[in-house]
């Protein structure tokens, strides 16, 4: 496994793009005052030691060398020894809609990017625990299986959009049935579905799934996002154009909150409608609290071998040949065309 152990200096090659443009304005300035005292041509005539190119390339093997520096900061790691370690927390499956209705935008800045940012503040506050990721529409497939990688979870999270499944549709029992199936075997360690849905076009079988899973312990639990008043589906953020059904007329999708409460008892959860405000994650983390916890086995890497040396040498080496490389020409070296 490779990692940086002080991310934070990564942010100093914000830097590098600035001194770039900062030396080819300075580079055009001298061009352009050179042109003042005569012809260039005739003025490099006139210097012959002078150096057209060894001032780039002087520039450039700095700059590589400042790149590596900054790299070197960062302390790049890579994992050396695995261990399987014991944590005390609990196992949770997120089950995200993906259907086109989770497009609307109700529910600001839509139905479905309202509902990463939710699961993305509720990762952060995992701690020992593993979380999975089931996306679903009409069909239900699994985005990230069970890990307590939280980094892993919130760049599969990113990747998340209604193209991942071209059967529309909100299959919600095949999403529950598809999470009991993403758990450990592990015994006496908590566990939850989390379901996240608009409830609208319910193919059937949902509670059933649902009861399925409490008679295992699992709990279900379930988020309705959107309006149930209703929402029309626009053909693309912000556009004023709007989804259709096949008589032209304007399609509107609603929350299905009758769905989704009996879902959720069915499942021995609750269920919690999520607006524009933080208090449906507030309610699911009282929630996720109230859950047992065992001790968990994950694959950690317990010990990392620094690599910083390796970038030293390269900064040495590349230093080292920038200072022999001269800006004017060596007249020892008149015929060498190299770096002329």
């Amino acid at each position: 496994m490779f990692r940086f152990a002080d991310p934070n200096f990564l942010y100093l090659f914000i830097l590098l793009p600035f001194l770039v443009v900062l030396y080819l304005y300075s580079n055009y300035h001298r061009r352009q005052n050179i042109r003042k005292y005569g012809d260039p041509a005739l003025l490099k005539e006139l210097m012959p030691t002078i150096s057209k190119y060894r001032s780039d390339i002087k520039f450039w093997l700095t700059l590589a060398a400042l790149t590596l520096v900054i790299l070197m900061l960062a302390r790049p790691q890579f994992g050396s020894k695995m261990e399987t370690v014991k944590r005390s927390g609990v196992e949770v499956v997120i089950a995200l809609d993906i259907s086109n209705s989770m497009l609307a935008e109700d529910v600001a800045p839509s139905r479905l990017n309202k509902s990463k940012k939710m699961i993305s503040r509720i990762v952060d506050t995992f701690n020992n625990d593993k979380v999975g990721l089931i996306v679903f529409a009409g069909d239900a497939f699994t985005q990230l299986p069970i890990t307590s990688d939280y980094v892993s979870a919130k760049m599969f999270l990113e990747s998340i959009n209604p193209s991942l499944i071209t059967t529309q549709g909100t299959d919600i029992g095949a999403a529950i049935r598809l999470s009991m199936k993403s758990f450990t075997p592990q015994e006496g360690v908590g566990r939850a579905i989390i379901v996240i849905t608009d409830g609208e076009n319910h193919e059937g079988g949902a509670v059933e799934a649902a009861q399925e899973a409490a008679e295992k312990g699992i709990q279900v639990f379930v988020l309705g996002i959107g309006s149930p008043d209703g929402s029309p589906i626009p053909i693309e953020k912000g556009s004023s154009n709007f989804r259709r059904d096949k008589d032209e007329n304007v399609i509107v999708t609603r929350l299905n909150e009758q769905m989704c409460q009996e879902i959720a008892k069915a499942g021995n959860g609750i269920y919690i409608r999520v607006d524009n405000t933080n208090a449906a994650e507030k309610v699911l983390n009282n929630e996720m609290a109230k859950l047992s916890r065992a001790d968990v086995e994950s694959q950690v890497y317990t010990e990392f071998n620094e690599q910083f040396q390796a970038l030293a040498w390269l900064v040495f080496i590349l230093l080292t040949i920038e200072m022999f490389i001269l800006e004017r020409k060596n007249p020892l070296f008149k015929n060498v065309r190299l770096f002329k």
